[in-house]
Order: C-alpha cells, then structure tokens, then sequence
C-alpha cells in the first residue's frame, strides 16, 4: 500500500476524514492485498491528530482533494442510471489522463472503479465537500458531472436529476446549475442561459451580464487546486466567451 499511501497523502486534506475518506478506504480494500477499511480509519485518526484544525476548517482544499471528491461524486452519477456505461468511463479515465498524466490517472481510475462498487451518500458527501471547497471550486465539480454524463451521448433524467441534487447539496444555486447545464446541450436558447440572461435583455444587460460571468468563471479562482485542474476550467470560461460571441452575432453587434 506505500505507493498509494504516498500518492493520496500528498495533496490530500479534508477528504482524508469523513464519508469520501470512508468510501476511498473502502476502494482501496478492494484492492489492496491485506488491508482493512480499519487500517485508512487509523491514518485518519493519525492525520486529524496531526494536523492544524483550524486551518482544515477554514479552506484546505488542495489538489488531491479536489481530486476525491470528483471520483466519489463521478461514481454518484455513473451509476444513477442504473448501469455504468463504458463510454462514461473512458471518459473519466481520458480527463485524469489530460489533467493527472499517465501515472497519477491511473492510479485514480484504479481507486475510482473501486468507489464504484461502494454506496455512498451524495448529501454527506456534498455536505462534507461544502464545508471547505470554495464556491468556484464546487462549479468546476458540476461542470466535470455533467461532461461525465453527456460522454455516452444520452443524458438520462436519472442523471440530470442526481446532478441536480448534488447542485443543490452544495449550495449551487439554480441559475448557476441552468448555466453549467446549458453547456453541454444545443438548444437555441443556450447561449442566454449560459449567461443567466433572457432573449428580452437589453444590449447594455447583455454585456452586464457577461461581465459577471467572467469574474465568476474566471480560471484564476482555480488557481489553489493547481496547473492539472485549470484546462476543465478554461473550457468553461470559453463556453461563456462562445455564447457572448454568438449572441452578439444574432444581434449584429
């Protein structure tokens, strides 16, 4: 297990503890030789003993964080349609790979398929990720779901409706959710709703509007969870860019 254990332990803080150190600790009994959910428990306990309480509770979301949370809420998703569908994972093993690099991903698409396996609450999850993944972080979450979702070409009400759910345990409100949504279909009204806009705004709104989707969705804010997880980060921003450009286009600005 050192291999993994020096691989989780650095970047790893709040999700050490908790529902997502549970399920992760349950994955890597599945296929660790030898080794007990009781062991991963321990190095909790070791770990909070160790560690600055008021600095995990405040914001220590790192890296390695980021990462477990994705693979438990990821596993959330797949499943909630029923069946795990061979395209939806490729498509988490094919991101780790462009965001981690060929050994870091493998070793997270090991852990996740042991995730998988496991039931796991979203709500004490989401509720565990709230308390100290800032908000920017937790649109970037979304935005990876609904990716997931939409890699087998076909989002099921099932998945939307989970997705949903997990939007709305973490305190994303639902103008944020329609607007993460809208990015991943082709409707001809998306470009306003990735805006959080209507057809009826004014141009003056309309560039109002996409002054504040900037500042929200701006890259820089990712800057904390490192280099790998900034690339799910531009591809946002440039949704937003395309849908002002578009409208602007229709408008003949």
């Amino acid at each position: 297990m050192s291999s993994f254990s020096k691989w989780l332990g650095a970047g790893l803080g709040f999700t050490l503890g908790g529902p997502i150190g549970a399920a992760v600790g349950f994955a890597l009994g599945s296929f660790v030789s030898n080794f007990s959910t009781k062991e991963f428990e321990q190095e909790q306990i070791n770990y909070n003993r160790s560690s600055d309480r008021n600095y995990i509770k405040k914001n220590n979301t790192q890296s390695g964080d980021f990462e477990m949370s994705l693979l438990v809420l990821a596993s959330i998703v797949i499943k909630s349609d029923g069946k795990i569908d061979q395209r939806e994972l490729d498509f988490v093993r094919a991101q780790f790979l462009n965001m981690y690099g060929k050994q870091r991903a493998n070793n997270a698409f090991k852990l996740f398929k042991g995730i998988v396996k496991k039931d796991v609450s979203a709500r004490q999850v989401c509720i565990q990720i709230r308390e100290h993944m800032p908000h920017s972080a937790r649109l970037q979450l979304l935005h990876f779901l609904f990716g997931i979702a939409k890699a087998d070409e076909y989002v099921t009400k099932n998945e939307v409706e989970e997705i949903r759910k997990i939007a709305g345990y973490l305190y994303i409100n639902q103008n944020d959710y329609q607007s993460i949504k809208a990015m991943f279909y082709n409707a001809s009204d998306n470009a306003y709703k990735i805006l959080e806009i209507s057809k009826s705004a004014t141009d003056s709104q309309l560039k109002s509007a996409y002054r504040r989707m900037v500042k929200k969705y701006h890259p820089d804010k990712l800057q904390d969870l490192g280099e790998e997880h900034l690339r799910g980060a531009k591809d946002k921003f440039q949704s937003i860019q395309n849908a002002y450009e578009q409208i602007k286009s229709e408008r003949g600005l």
